[in-house]
């Protein structure tokens, strides 16, 4: 008795070269690409909005030359908070100063031989190297912050106070947290 062995067809396989620059499916290789490119493009258009930092008013926290991001969604998710570095928008989207918050809204902060007092209270700001022995921004008076305004310094706090740019701003200026 004559039988017909039936095998079931083995799948053909591609090469694997073209399984390793294509993936077994073109199609969903193509969507990934097309996903991770939208992702990217979006993300350094709307979200991160690269930085270069000039200038030495950040230091040595960010050195000039260097290169940081600001992240535009972090306000959207939380407000700034004392000790957040922020870029600030001054005049266009491309010219912004990196400056650290060092007073909130509707407090009360002075700044005596470089010490800075919020609420009568002395902040601990462990990432100064060197403290400016004057009093600024408002000779040793004391200020308070209005209900949108958070007072910003940089971190270069020894540099002459004529190179320092550095005061209130206000909340529609904040563009976002900058990434470490």
């Amino acid at each position: 008795m004559d039988t017909l062995e039936t095998h079931p067809e083995r799948p053909v396989r591609a090469p694997w070269w073209r399984v390793v620059l294509v993936g077994s499916d073109l199609r969903v290789t193509a969507l990934r690409l097309f996903v991770t490119v939208a992702i990217v493009v979006v993300g350094f258009r709307y979200v991160l909005l690269p930085i270069r930092v000039t200038g030495i008013s950040m230091a040595p926290t960010y050195r000039d030359g260097t290169k940081a991001y600001a992240n535009r969604l972090s306000l959207w998710l939380h407000p700034p908070q004392r000790g957040d570095i922020l870029a600030i928008r001054t005049s266009g989207i491309h010219n912004m100063f990196l400056k650290r918050v060092i007073a909130l809204p509707g407090e009360r902060v002075k700044i005596m031989r470089g010490h800075v007092f919020v609420d009568g209270e002395e902040l601990d700001e462990p990432y100064l190297v060197n403290r400016a022995p004057w009093n600024w921004p408002s000779g040793g008076r004391e200020e308070v912050m209005g209900p949108d305004e958070y007072l910003m310094v940089g971190d270069n706090r020894a540099m002459p106070v004529e190179q320092h740019e550095f005061g209130a701003a206000k909340r529609e200026k904040l563009v976002g947290r900058v990434l470490r």
